[in-house]
């Protein structure tokens, strides 16, 4: 039995100690981009989980290493594989913080650090979670594997080598991640799948050199229209991807999954406020639908000529745009990259693209048992409904445990929908950190029965 009481007692005893042991964690620069701090941080956090009982090893890549941990009591009993990530983003720009962004404090109930949300804090209430359940009910009902790794912000590179390469250590019959905001209305969200993520860059040029636009005007080709041009071809004004095949491969959501998403609350007005586009004007189901059931084809960064102030009278030679296009089941980044690829080559041969970087989508069968089981754990540990959502909008490695593996996996996010992840003043209120510990022990019970 589980004494849901001493649970909160304990977890409200031991806040403090929980909260300086996170902030150590915080404090130690893992940037995956920039390599800063990330063998640091990954020896640090293989302290901290032997500290709390943990087998644990750090397991070389190609790339950064995963920190791989487990607590093994039966080998035939069921096993969860706890998926996090310990690196972050650059803090840039620093001038944007209200508080050094590794010097965490708190401030209104929120911790502000870079990483707080995204992934540490919701990383080390998985770990406070197991150690809280050891505490207050006893041995482990099922087998934990841990694993870490150090280059989630940086696209996953090495992770999905790394589980080909360790598929027998990491058998497990369920992946739990914690990872995301919650849902906006602040009950808790149980997730389960991600869109995937294809990057690429395009490179248009005209003149060996820049022009005078007066002087050459209507004579020297401008790559920057080269590029508008050629994103009309590829994009029709009411966002259809206007690609060859581009949406063949799509599986569509099952009656059950677009029944959940007609059940998820949605208020216009003050999400439009939280993320600060007032104007918004979807209805609900068409906000779930576009969000997470359909791709996306975004250009993130263009550049060609000058921007400074004034002006600068040129015809630019060269001009770059990138995209981020993000996927849904069952669509192949590979095939979307061959498929852009051709179209560019009818439609402007001359400009070059280049691959770099993608994740394949995900998504678990919202009605398997375990995952109704996962759906009444979480249930019990908020004392309140959770919403079920088939996929989220953003991207993670989900592939690696559902293709890979071959396993359910499901997210259920600890931090708080506003928590500014990737952007400066990253936070994560105290509560819901403190709410991810008490959600992991439950988590654990119910998988134990």
């Amino acid at each position: 039995m589980m004494d849901t009481n001493a649970l909160k007692d304990y977890i409200q005893v031991n806040k403090q100690d929980f909260l300086d042991q996170l902030f150590t964690l915080l404090r130690q620069r893992s940037i995956s981009t920039q390599n800063d701090g990330i063998d640091e941080c990954a020896a640090l956090l293989k302290d901290m989980m032997q500290e709390l009982g943990i087998k644990t090893n750090i397991i070389p890549t190609a790339g950064h290493p995963v920190v791989y941990g487990e607590l093994i009591h039966d080998p035939e009993a069921f096993t969860l594989l706890v998926y996090g990530h310990y690196d972050v983003q650059p803090p840039e720009p620093y001038d944007a913080w209200d508080s050094p962004p590794f010097e965490p404090e708190i401030r209104n109930g929120k911790i502000y650090a870079r990483g707080v949300g995204d992934n540490k804090g919701q990383l080390m209430a998985q770990l406070f979670g197991v150690k809280s359940y050891q505490e207050t009910v006893g041995k482990l009902p099922i087998n934990i594997k841990f694993v870490f790794e150090g280059e989630e912000e940086k696209g996953s590179t090495n992770l999905a080598a790394f589980v080909e390469k360790h598929k027998d250590l990491l058998k497990a019959d369920l992946v739990y991640t914690s990872d995301g905001p919650s849902h906006n209305s602040s009950s808790p969200l149980v997730l389960l799948g991600v869109r995937g993520m294809l990057s690429i860059q395009f490179d248009a040029k005209g003149a060996d050199r820049d022009n005078h636009s007066g002087n050459t005007g209507n004579i020297v080709p401008n790559p920057a229209w080269k590029l508008i041009n050629l994103m009309q071809t590829m994009r029709d004004p009411d966002g259809h991807v206007k690609i060859a095949g581009f949406y063949d491969a799509i599986r569509p959501f099952t009656s059950y999954e677009e029944k959940l998403l007609t059940k998820l609350p949605y208020d216009q007005r003050t999400l439009g406020e939280k993320i600060g586009y007032p104007d918004l004007s979807l209805d609900g189901p068409s906000y779930y639908q576009k969000m997470t059931g359909e791709p996306t084809f975004n250009i993130f960064g263009m550049e060609s000529g000058y921007t400074g102030e004034g002006t600068k009278t040129i015809i630019p030679s060269t001009a770059r745009l990138k995209m981020d296009i993000r996927l849904v089941v069952n669509q192949d980044p590979q095939d979307i990259f061959e498929k852009i690829k051709k179209h560019i080559g009818i439609h402007a041969p001359d400009v070059e693209v280049t691959y770099l970087g993608s994740m394949r989508p995900s998504r678990t069968e919202a009605e398997l048992p375990i995952i109704q089981k996962v759906v009444g754990a979480v249930e019990k540990a908020y004392e309140t409904d959770a919403l079920i959502q088939p996929s989220m909008g953003g991207s993670l490695p989900d592939y690696v445990w559902t293709g890979i593996l071959g396993l359910p996996s499901v997210i259920v996010p600890y931090a708080n929908f506003d928590q500014h992840n990737h952007s400066p003043n990253e936070n994560m209120d105290v509560d819901y950190f403190l709410n991810g510990i008490k959600c992991t022990a439950h988590v654990i019970h119910t998988l134990g029965k």
